[in-house]
């Protein structure tokens, strides 16, 4: 703005200087001719009385002629001039000059000579004798007058433009400073020029219509922003080039990505083909669905396109981490099929023999060990059955028992007595450390704990092994190690041995006896008891797996 008004005051300046310097040398021209014949008339009159006395030898006698002299008769022929030879001139009767002079005495002309080829102003004057004297000057043309001032023009120029320049630099950056030193977050409160107040005035109600939609823009953002991240699925929202536009912290911690990707693609979260496949769908305007596999975990994905005018300008992608869903509903599918499995191994026994007593097949003296072999089968059936059951009740938290205290070095020695037998016919010796130890649980469930960890401890040792139960207590807590000195587990099983069903060898497992539930019991037990357990193993060594509960119901 400064510089217009700048170039504006300049320019002014410039065509003021033009028309002033036009107007002064009209002024100056008009001046000059005035001055020109009023010369022209006196000298004239001084060579009247000289040619009256003297005749044309007057004439010829004047050294100094500023004026160009011309004497001619009363009928038009040169008789004398000063700069050119009269002999060789032609009739001047015809010039306006010489007739006005013979009709009135004298008479005024200005024109081009033919001779010198310039403006030249005539003053005649008629003599008593009837003969005219002539005299005449070059006017300057307005051209030639500029010529000779262009010098103190230029300096003239010069100065006016300096002095311009200056008062223009000033006077714009005067006029400009109040509009620069605006407020126009307040512009009702400015009062400048009064040509600026209805500019002002809209300022301020756009300003406050602005301030309106923005408090309600960002009262929106903070209501969405406050619900997107209380969301525990995650939200992304991309455009029609991938590009993320906002996320959720839910979505940046399922994608385990620790700064936010706002405005990078989003196929910088997940590369895979199945996303990728996704994104392209939703983004061709297709709803679609997806289950994604991140570092062991299962994610949902709904992706939605977000369609205006008919085209897909982005889409919004919900992702819902599924992996206990998934996992559960693998563990249901699993635990149905060991469970038929586990079910129909002694439920095939039991009918096999069975089968062969009805059908006559047993000598009377075998039907009693036929017989003995159908109720070990039964009893490992009705095993199994009260082993699952017991895992469903510790699920649903639906075991009607109450909390008590409990002596946990007196329960280590009652399920010690329970194992003797099955220790002393593995020849595992078994060893109790530590002293009285009271502790708030339930008993019935700290029983089964206890009783299936030391159960393995015998079951999975070797021959003359160890099985030890070490209690240990500080002034919260209590933990109770079971550790045996027997075959281990191996480590790619460590993770695995508390699920339902699993064995570590299969091939052994009717050997060994047991549903392959236990382990899975102690795990839901000490859930239940609000307990946490830890277990450090090596293949060939013997495992160690504590189990930490408080003192106290919490």
């Amino acid at each position: 703005m400064t510089k217009k008004i700048f170039k504006s005051i300049m320019l002014v300046s410039g065509i003021v200087f033009a028309l002033g310097l036009a107007f002064i040398l009209g002024i100056l021209y008009r001046y000059f001719d005035r001055e020109l014949v009023g010369e022209l008339k006196k000298e004239a009159s001084y060579l009247v009385q000289g040619v009256e006395a003297d005749g044309e030898e007057y004439l010829r006698g004047i050294k100094d002629k500023d004026a160009r002299i011309t004497y001619i008769s009363g009928d038009g022929v040169v008789l004398y001039d000063s700069q050119a030879e009269a002999e060789s001139m032609e009739n001047h009767s015809d010039r306006e000059e010489v007739k006005a002079a013979l009709e009135s005495g004298s008479g005024t002309c200005r024109r081009i000579s033919r001779t010198l080829s310039e403006k030249t102003i005539y003053y005649a004057l008629k003599l008593d004798n009837g003969n005219i004297l002539r005299v005449s000057s070059t006017q300057y043309s307005v051209f030639e007058l500029i010529l000779q001032l262009v010098q103190p023009m230029m300096w003239v120029l010069l100065l006016m433009i300096i002095l311009s320049g200056i008062f223009a630099s000033k006077l714009s950056d005067r006029i400009v400073q109040p509009v620069n030193e605006l407020n126009l977050d307040h512009p009702e409160e400015v009062q400048i020029y009064d040509e600026l107040s209805p500019l002002l005035s809209k300022i301020h109600k756009q300003n406050k219509q602005i301030q309106e939609q923005l408090d309600l823009a960002r009262q929106q953002q903070e209501e969405f922003t406050i619900i997107t991240e209380n969301m525990q699925e995650g939200l992304l929202v991309i455009d029609r080039y991938t590009m993320i536009l906002s996320g959720n912290t839910s979505a940046w911690r399922i994608f385990k990505v620790k700064d936010q990707k706002v405005g990078s693609s989003v196929y910088c979260l997940d590369r895979s083909e199945e996303f990728r496949k996704t994104v392209e769908q939703v983004l061709g305007g297709r709803h679609s669905s997806v289950l994604l596999k991140m570092d062991g975990g299962y994610v949902q994905m709904l992706a939605n396109p977000v369609i205006r005018s008919a085209n897909p300008m982005g889409a919004v992608l919900l992702l819902m981490n599924v992996t206990e869903k998934v996992e559960r509903e693998n563990l249901r599918r699993e635990f149905s099929a060991n469970v038929s499995h586990e079910l129909k191994t002694p439920l095939t026994s039991i009918s096999g023999f069975a089968e062969i007593i009805q059908d006559g097949f047993v000598q009377p003296e075998d039907v009693k060990k036929f017989a003995g072999r159908i109720y070990k089968e039964a009893q490992r059936l009705i095993q199994l059955v009260e082993d699952t059951i017991r895992i469903s009740q510790l699920d649903e938290g639906e075991m009607p028992y109450e909390w008590e205290k409990v002596d946990l070095y007196a329960m280590s020695r009652s399920v010690f007595n329970t194992l003797k037998d099955a220790a002393y016919k593995r020849d595992v010796h078994l060893y109790i450390d530590g002293e009285r130890m009271i502790c708030s649980t339930v008993r019935p469930i700290m029983e089964e704990v206890l009783y299936n960890l030391c159960d393995n401890a015998v079951k999975y040792n070797r021959q003359g092994g160890t099985a030890s139960i070490i209690l240990r207590q500080t002034p919260a807590e209590v933990r109770v190690t079971v550790a045996d000195n027997g075959i281990g587990i191996p480590k790619e099983d460590q993770n695995r041995v508390f699920e339902r069903f699993y064995r570590v060898d299969k091939s052994h497992s009717k050997e060994i006896g047991g549903t392959g539930l236990g382990l899975s019991i102690v795990k839901h037990g000490v859930a239940f008891l609000g307990g946490s357990m830890e277990m450090s193993s090596e293949e060939g060594k013997g495992t160690e797996i504590t189990v930490i509960f408080p003192k106290e119901k919490v």
